[in-house]
């Protein structure tokens, strides 16, 4: 019986299960490479889209700060415009009341007495002046009391001073009447606060 050696055609058999393995192997590292690079890609696209999202939003949130900056400073120039024009509003009711306040001083004062000096704190006005006798003082009280734009006389001082011809020298304070003012601010003649006297006569201190 004929004997056939078998051995090359396993050997090459073997060569050839062992080339197509390196060849699927070398495919699949192929494959795996080209989709790790693609990943890697990929990965990186999403990195660069996402830091170029948060570059924009940095942006813009710089932008909305500048604007919020720009409003509020728009905000403060206009509550300091509107303080102005208040103030100036208020100046322009003001320049009418200040002729109607010194028509009254003169309607108010009585004959034989006369003024030494008038002072105005904001809407507190002092009187002082010489009158023939305290019951000019008096007129001038009661005058004030029935004005449109004075009220609340106080007599501070009344001095009469022996020898002295001039008469009575006083001092007497009155509020102002504003014509923008509330019911308080308006007149209530023959009414007003309990008024200070003090007298002096013969030189007394």
């Amino acid at each position: 019986m004929p004997r056939i050696n078998l051995l090359p055609w396993r050997e090459e058999q073997r060569r050839e299960r062992k080339l197509h393995f390196m060849v699927a192997l070398g495919g699949a590292t192929v494959v795996a490479l080209a989709f790790a690079f693609f990943a890697y890609l990929m990965m990186g696209s999403m990195i660069s889209g996402q830091q170029h999202r948060n570059e924009t939003l940095r942006s813009e949130i710089k932008r909305v700060d500048k604007q919020i900056e720009e409003i509020n400073s728009l905000e403060s120039s206009k509550q300091k415009f509107i303080a102005r024009m208040e103030i100036i509003e208020k100046l322009q009711r003001s320049r009418p009341e200040i002729v109607h306040v010194f028509d009254a001083i003169v309607r108010t004062l009585p004959d034989g007495t006369y003024l030494t000096s008038v002072k105005q704190s904001d809407k507190r006005l002092k009187f002082e002046g010489v009158a023939q006798s305290s019951t000019r003082v008096s007129a001038f009280m009661r005058n004030i009391d029935s004005s449109e734009w004075l009220r609340n006389p106080e007599l501070e001082v009344v001095e009469s001073k022996k020898g002295d011809a001039l008469g009575s020298v006083f001092k007497l304070s009155a509020d102002q009447v504003t014509s923008a003012g509330s019911d308080e601010d308006k007149p209530v003649r023959g009414k007003g606060p309990p008024r200070r006297v003090v007298a002096r006569s013969g030189g007394a201190p």
